[in-house]
Order: C-alpha cells, then sequence, then structure tokens
C-alpha cells in the first residue's frame, strides 16, 4: 500500500512553499518521522518527517519547485519498492519498525490567562528530531501583554512542529508533536551525497533555491553569507540578513548591484510583536475615548532624600530589600486618592464607579515594552511590602513571566519616566482608570527659599486626568496633596 506525502500546514497566511532540499531519494529505506524534505516558505523553514515506515517511491515535486499547502509531494510504499543502492545500504542504517518509534505525545498551548484567546510562536528552542528531557522548554508564545514558554510534557523526541515561528494559535492548538519512547532516525550518508553541491561551489551542501535567486539578484557572493539551514544551508532569511548587516563603505568604483545591497542595508522591516501592537492599540483608544487633561507642579525632594539616606542602611538590613523613591510616591498618592476619590474612580456607561482601594499600577519598561503590573490594595500596604512587591513584579516584567491576573485591576497608575533621564513629559491614561501619575528626573535647581536663593532637588510631576469626571480643582488639589506629603514625609504618618 502506497502512502502520500502532502505539504504540511505552512502557518497563518502563508500558501505556498518552495522545496529547497530532498534529504532522500527513491528506493531510499525510510522510518517513522524519519526527515524527507525541507520546504521554505517567506519567514520559515519547514521540515517534513515521512507518516510511515516504509521506501521512499516517487517524488512528485522536485527541489525548486513551489507547491501550495496539501500538495503531494512523494509516495511511500510500505515494505516495498525498489531496493537501496548497495552504498547508500550500507551507509544508511536500517529502517526502525512503526511500533519502535515511541509513543506520540501531543505539545498543547498551556493556559494563557483570563480573556487571552491566541498567542504568536515567537521562537522555538528546539528543532524536528533534537532530543528533549521532561519539562525543557521547546518555544515560547508571545500574547498581548506577556511570554509564555512551553515545556515539553515528557521526555522524548521533537517529532513534528506544527506551528512555526510567527503562527498565531489560539488557547487550544497543537504546538507539536514528541516521540516519549523512540529516536527520530537520522539521515542516511546518501542523502548528503544526493543534495551535495559541485565541488567547485565550495560547499557541502546546496543552498535553497530562493536564497540562490536573492543573492543573484543582490549580487552577494554567497561565501559571504552565513547559512543558518541544515549543515549551513543558505536560506532566503539568511539572504536578507546579509544585506541588513552593517557593511563597511563600498569604494566609488563598485557595481551597481553593490551599491543597490547597500542601500537595502540602509533600512530594516520588522513586523510588530503583539505586545507592541496591543500598546499601540490602548493607547491611541485611550486618547481617543477619554477627555484626557495634563496639570502639573513640582516637588523639592530635599526631605525624601535626607530620610531616605539616614535609614535606607537600615531599612534594607531589616527587610531585605532597598528603600527607594517609588514607595515615597505610592504611598503620597494613596494618600491623596482618599482626598480626591474621583482621580482613583472610572466610568462604567453612564456611572462613576468610586474605588474605595488603591489598586496601584507602576508602569514598567522591558525589552519587549511597556507593561504595568498592579499592586493590589497598596493604600494597607508599608513602606517594606510596597518595595517588596515593586521589585518583585519589576523583575517578573524583566523575565516576561508577569500572569494576565498581575497586570488586570489597577484602579490609578505612577509612570517613572526620570529613570530613563526624561524632565517633562504628559503621561497618558491607561483606560478605564482616570488618573496616571508621572515622576521625573531629580535635577538641582536654584530656588528661592526664605528671600534666598538656593540650590534644591526638584522634581517635576505630572498628572494626567480623564476631564469627564475629574474636574480641575481636584486634579491640581491630587498634585498639591502628593507635593506636600513628598516635601515634609511626616504628614504622612500623621494621616494630614
Amino acid at each position: 500500500m502506497s502512502i502520500e506525502v502532502r505539504v504540511p500546514t505552512l502557518g497563518e497566511s502563508v500558501t505556498e512553499a518552495t522545496v529547497a532540499t530532498w534529504f532522500k531519494k527513491p528506493g531510499d529505506a525510510v522510518a517513522v518521522d524519519e526527515m524527507l524534505c525541507e520546504l521554505e516558505t517567506d519567514k520559515v523553514t519547514v521540515e517534513v518527517p515521512s507518516p510511515a515506515a516504509g521506501t521512499l517511491g516517487e517524488i512528485v515535486a522536485a527541489e525548486g519547485e513551489t507547491v501550495g499547502v496539501d500538495a503531494l509531494l512523494a509516495m511511500i510504499g510500505e515494505g516495498e519498492g525498489a531496493a537501496p543502492a548497495p552504498a547508500a545500504a550500507a551507509a544508511a542504517p536500517a529502517a526502525a519498525p512503526a511500533g519502535e518509534a515511541g509513543q506520540a505525545v501531543d505539545v498543547m498551548v498551556p493556559a494563557l490567562g483570563e480573556s487571552v484567546s491566541e498567542a504568536t510562536v515567537s521562537t522555538w528552542f528546539k528543532q524536528v528530531g533534537d532530543t528533549v528531557a521532561q519539562d525543557e522548554m521547546l518555544c515560547e508564545l508571545e500574547t498581548d501583554k506577556v511570554s509564555v514558554e512551553v515545556p515539553a510534557p515528557a521526555a522524548g523526541v521533537l517529532a513534528e512542529i506544527l506551528a512555526p515561528e510567527g503562527t498565531t494559535v489560539d488557547a487550544s492548538a497543537k504546538l507539536a508533536v514528541l516521540s516519549s519512547g523512540g529516536a527520530v532516525a537520522a539521515a542516511p550518508a546518501s542523502a548528503s551525497a544526493a543534495t551535495a553541491a559541485p565541488a567547485a561551489a565550495g560547499k557541502d551542501v546546496e543552498d535553497a533555491p530562493s536564497a540562490k535567486k536573492a543573492m543573484a539578484e543582490a549580487g552577494l557572493n554567497p561565501a559571504d553569507v552565513q547559512g543558518t539551514g541544515r549543515d549551513g544551508r543558505v536560506m532566503k532569511h539568511d539572504v536578507a540578513a546579509a544585506l541588513a548587516a552593517p557593511k563597511a563603505a563600498a569604494p566609488a568604483a563598485a557595481p551597481a548591484a553593490a551599491r543597490a545591497a547597500g542601500d537595502a542595508s540602509r533600512e530594516e522591516r520588522v513586523k510588530m510583536t503583539r505586545l507592541r501592537q496591543t500598546i499601540a492599540r490602548r493607547l491611541k483608544d485611550s486618547q481617543n475615548t477619554a477627555a484626557m487633561l495634563t496639570t502639573y507642579n513640582e516637588v523639592d525632594m530635599t526631605e525624601v532624600m535626607a530620610l531616605r539616606n539616614e535609614y535606607k542602611a537600615e531599612f534594607e538590613k531589616k527587610h531585605g530589600v532597598r528603600l527607594g523613591f517609588m514607595s515615597f510616591f505610592t504611598k503620597a498618592c494613596c494618600h491623596a486618592l482618599k482626598e480626591v476619590p474621583e482621580v482613583n474612580a472610572e466610568i462604567d456607561g453612564t456611572d462613576i464607579v468610586y474605588k474605595n482601594y488603591v489598586n496601584m499600577g507602576v508602569a514598567a519598561g522591558t525589552p519587549t515594552g511597556l507593561v504595568v503590573p498592579v499592586i493590589n490594595d497598596a493604600d494597607a500596604m508599608s513602606f517594606a511590602a510596597i518595595e517588596k512587591a515593586i521589585a518583585e513584579k519589576g523583575r517578573r516584567a524583566r523575565d516576561g513571566k508577569l500572569s494576565m491576573d498581575e497586570m488586570q485591576g489597577g484602579t490609578f497608575t505612577i509612570s517613572n519616566g526620570g529613570v530613563y533621564g526624561s524632565l517633562m513629559s504628559s503621561p497618558i491614561l491607561n483606560p478605564p482608570q482616570s488618573g496616571i501619575l508621572g515622576m521625573h528626573k531629580i535635577q538641582d535647581r536654584p530656588m528661592a527659599i526664605n528671600g534666598e536663593v538656593v540650590i534644591r532637588p526638584m522634581m517635576y510631576l505630572a498628572l494626567s486626568y480623564d476631564h469627564r469626571i475629574v474636574d480641575g480643582k481636584g486634579a491640581v488639589t491630587f498634585l498639591v496633596r502628593v507635593k506636600e506629603a513628598l516635601e515634609d514625609p511626616r504628614r504622612l504618618l500623621m494621616d494630614l
């Protein structure tokens, strides 16, 4: 009985691929899940495993051909077909019976969090044929706000990747298949011989057809392109990477092709991550929805800095965390929100929902974008508890370990642009919240104090608020109360 080998799913919006390399030739014995050929799409390289043990019969789609999804690639005869050539038979391992290939274990998308229905496969840490240990990281998924690592559910061999990098998957999708009891047989030496490039090329493998075309169009020497495909094969994305890499200035007499390649390296088009797309959409929605206005003030940080310097060593020794400025600002904001509760409220249709608690959002920059972890009931926490929560949430944010629950339910937000050197800015609201405080760089400035000019460490404060429910008087009062609490921290102790 003959078994069809067809093009697997290539990913969302990808409808065709190019047959880059056949690792087997007609008559070769193959084991189940052994790699037969490699397909190349615009974004990823897809390896096609054998669906059964047997003998490779007819190859329908030769190298260099463009094929669509589910197109017929080849036929496999179970236990039949032409015998392999003597040399190939000596070099190739015996085909493993189907029963020895191990139990197939599905790798599914893990829980993504409440209200999250899909994710994008950002990185595969393993390739088909790699041996993996149980709980070893296989790939990383990216949702609107967090990154999720996917561990191996069992020890074995990665047999098939169903969702390549860049694919969008839903919360119940299958990502890959593991062979938990066996191993994917290595391609025999004859496969390498069948795809060997001519000796004049100076390589042991042949570059992908689309890569050769791209190099010819760009005037690139194949020797100058680092291949990342199997056995060092140059793929199409390797050519793009070589063109994008910085190059030394070309001599005046450089040919036109070289000048064109140089122009191409001046720009790079990169798809926005899901996190960046979500940030862009939410910030624009905030501007379009809220009647946003910003009011400013400045605070003399002398007393806070003196108090911090006096107690920071003792504070860290007792509580195991450094005393920073964020706990002072969090406490000051909680104090001010009690007096001006509308800044801690939100609009729900035609109702205003007042919160009798403060869930403080603390904006944090990460390598992938801005996230806002939430410290619940910050108004009931001590300085030490606030500092510990901020340190722990910030660390998890940078590592991409925050869960969706940790970024929901905030009632007010603090954004500290001062850590990046910002002197003044107008922060954008984090919907559905009605207020956000912007902290900025502490800078020594001459100030008039009791009729004398003295140098003081000053910080500009910015409160952006939703003018639909917060009046100018309330916004200014809020900032004044924050300023008073920071310039005389004893007021926080006295609840003044």
